[in-house]
């Protein structure tokens, strides 16, 4: 029987790696307590320590700030543009009648 794939939220991946940081139980008991593989856990466990909780923000958030940069950069490009075709602007303008 194939499984359907399950997604968890940040707050539920975050609470679980805590459990597995507080050590009271083992990885085991949490797994067969949750149904969750041991090795998500485990993962989650090693992310937490990682990068700690941001690292389960929401795509959203996460799209959310790469857009952002992607803007600013491209901002950036845009003034560059500007200034290059103010520049070939003066250049032409010495050469025409």
């Amino acid at each position: 029987m194939v499984r359907k794939r399950r997604r968890h939220t940040a707050a539920y991946k975050f609470r679980i790696a805590l459990e597995a940081l507080e050590g009271s139980k083992t990885i085991s008991q949490l797994s067969s307590e949750h149904e969750i593989h041991p090795n998500m856990i485990r993962a989650w466990k090693r992310q937490l320590l990682e990068d700690g909780p941001s690292v389960f923000a929401s795509n959203g958030e996460r799209r959310q700030r790469e857009q952002d940069s992607q803007e600013a950069e491209l901002y950036e490009q845009i003034g560059r543009l500007k200034m290059e075709l103010e520049w070939l602007k003066k250049k032409v303008a010495r050469f025409g009648p």
